[in-house]
């Protein structure tokens, strides 16, 4: 990723998705891993999607619910990219360094709510 894209959250969170797409499509499917691929692409694609949503925000309280759902969105692929390390071990160093990316937006979401609400204190 290079620095003029690094806080570039938009485009950041298309590729993140682009990523996960192309790892879940190289996870052999079977009746395990193809509930875990479908949470996971559901969890993933939402990160962007609500961010998308937020950044196009009617109000405050609007931007800081969709940036909310942003952040428990993360905080879910990285739950799914757990178990799917779990259920096909031999993905788990490449999902290991997509949980650090998920994780990564995570605590990102979490300091622009944060920020956002100290901001209405202030």
């Amino acid at each position: 990723m290079t620095s003029s894209k690094k806080f570039d959250l938009e485009e950041r969170t298309a590729v993140f998705a682009e990523v996960v797409v192309e790892f879940v499509k190289s996870i052999p499917q079977n009746p395990i891993t193809v509930s875990i691929i479908n949470q996971l692409v559901k969890s993933e694609t939402s990160v962007g999607a609500n961010y998308c949503e937020a950044d196009s925000a009617e109000s405050r309280r609007d931007f800081e619910h969709k940036m909310g759902i942003c952040k428990k969105e993360a905080k879910e692929t990285r739950y799914w990219l757990r178990v799917m390390a779990k259920a096909v071990p031999e993905s788990k160093e490449r999902g290991r360094m997509i949980w650090r990316e998920a994780n990564e937006l995570l605590l990102i979401f979490s300091t622009i709510i944060r920020n956002s609400k100290k901001k209405i204190v202030e």
